[in-house]
């Protein structure tokens, strides 16, 4: 009888705790919805016990809301699934035509794969500067020190929907918004910088770009003006795929030495190719013919051939779990849309993100999630039409916890607020998605998302963290 009591006892506080738990997060969602921010908003939580599997806390949890950058979990997770997470994209360097005498007598092929990585500074191999070099160390070696034809992109691995449906024109000029082709660069982002004024409303000047090709390619059609002191980053860039202007409006804060934003290359192929001709043009290598890309021929309705050429070499990509390290840890929305049209292409032979989509929610379903709950139409959640189920989130991340590639994923994943989890945000949206310990050793795995929000998000951010630290 003392030991049953002594068991009994020892397990109380566990008890008490779980059952603790959910009254508190009942009572602060209550004291959330409650709040003047909140007061036009939906919230959506969901809470499951890790060791025992049991709901903890459900509100809301089978109504699709916008999940922001928290979907970015669900793309991540299926491509460690249908791709495997040592998959490597390759570009591919060939040509077509034999080589006399120090000539290639025909052009020189770059076939990508979809490759996001390629002139990414976020990896020493795939900088701008490495490819380059690898690039010209290729023809060196095979003793081409003339290109009689031109440089093509051949980027056709993926098809012409750069940007996913659903995307709003204030996010695509940005460097958040930049689109997806067969062959990217430099994550399809430049920089631009403005000359300020001294006061506020002043006008602003354009000094520079990086890369510096960019300002003699795109005109800029500037509105930017100078704001207050101390005031941030408000201005912003608008432009689309193959575009010619771009158009700059907003505020940026008065300095010294000019101020930097970031926006999206309107024809990232077109850019390559003048990066490589340059750079091999400066390494004694002449290329004598125009270069051209396999959208630009698309786009212009001109002939399109790209032979099976003989190969000659190729850049390997960073493993999937790299990728996925930054894919999640900085949200690069980039990432995301590459690896949804990675899928469609190895898994159907077809590289758009609508095809995409329909096999990751394939595979989902297959797996006990219901379609409608996974209401997706990007890879990345920029789309502000995206609806995912919280219940659907949780779901997703416990059948993680399963998988030999669960590691990968969880060391990706970002330490917020003292808790590994994904956020979310886009106008009016917070979400936030996964694991985090309670001080007597209880984990669990969650999600929770507010929609249509009032005033400012720094606030909103501080009152929902609050709510989570109820878990810990």
């Amino acid at each position: 009888m003392k030991t049953v009591c002594l068991f009994i006892y020892g397990w109380l506080p566990v008890i008490l705790f779980g059952q603790n738990i959910t009254t508190q997060l009942a009572a602060s969602v209550k004291k959330l919805e409650a709040d003047e921010q909140f007061k036009h908003a939906i919230i959506s939580m969901y809470v499951v016990d890790n060791k025992t599997g049991k709901i903890v806390f459900d509100k809301n949890s089978s109504i699709g809301l916008a999940p922001a950058s928290c979907q970015k979990i669900i793309t991540s997770a299926t491509s460690f699934e249908l791709l495997g997470n040592d998959y490597r994209y390759k570009t591919y360097l060939t040509h077509d035509q034999p080589i006399k005498n120090g000539i290639l007598q025909g052009n020189l092929y770059v076939a990508g794969s979809g490759d996001p990585t390629l002139g990414s500074s976020r990896w020493k191999g795939s900088s701008e500067e490495n490819v380059l070099k690898k690039i010209a160390a290729c023809l060196q070696k095979n003793n081409i020190q003339s290109i009689a034809g031109g440089i093509v992109a051949d980027d056709h691995f993926f098809l012409l929907d750069a940007i996913p449906k659903g995307w709003i024109w204030e996010d695509i000029g940005n460097y958040y918004g930049a689109g997806v082709w067969g062959l990217n660069w430099r994550e399809n982002q430049f920089d631009v910088t403005f000359k300020t004024g001294n006061n506020a409303n002043d006008a602003t000047t354009i000094i520079a770009t990086q890369p510096a090709a960019v300002l003699s390619t795109w005109s800029f059609i500037n509105f930017v003006k100078t704001g207050e002191k101390g005031s941030g980053d408000n201005g912003y860039l608008f432009s689309a795929p193959f575009v010619k202007n771009i158009i700059a409006k907003g505020t940026v804060p008065p300095t010294v030495n000019g101020f930097t934003i970031s926006g999206s290359i309107p024809d990232p192929p077109n850019l390559f190719l003048q990066t490589v001709d340059a750079y091999l043009k400066n390494n004694g290598i002449q290329v004598q013919e125009k270069n051209w890309s396999y959208t630009e021929h698309l786009v212009n309705n001109q002939a399109l051939f790209i032979p099976n050429g003989i190969r000659l070499d190729s850049i390997v990509s960073p493993s999937l779990d790299s990728i996925n390290y930054w894919f999640l840890k900085k949200s690069v929305n980039l990432f995301g849309e590459a690896l949804v049209k990675t899928i469609a292409a190895v898994k159907a032979g077809k590289g758009t993100t609508g095809d995409g989509v329909i096999i990751i929610k394939d595979f989902w379903s297959k797996r006990g999630i219901d379609p409608p709950s996974l209401n997706i139409i990007d890879g990345s959640g920029l789309s502000p039409a995206n609806r995912v189920t919280a219940n659907a989130l949780v779901t997703i991340l416990n059948y993680a916890r399963q998988q030999k590639w669960y590691s990968s994923f969880y060391k990706s994943l970002p330490v917020i607020n003292n808790i590994t989890m994904k956020d979310g945000y886009i106008n009016g949206v917070r979400t936030y998605a996964g694991y985090v310990s309670s001080n007597n050793g209880t984990t669990y795995t969650f999600c929770f998302m507010v929609n249509n929000f009032d005033g400012n998000p720094g606030t909103v951010r501080e009152k929902i963290w609050k709510l989570l630290d109820v878990m810990k």
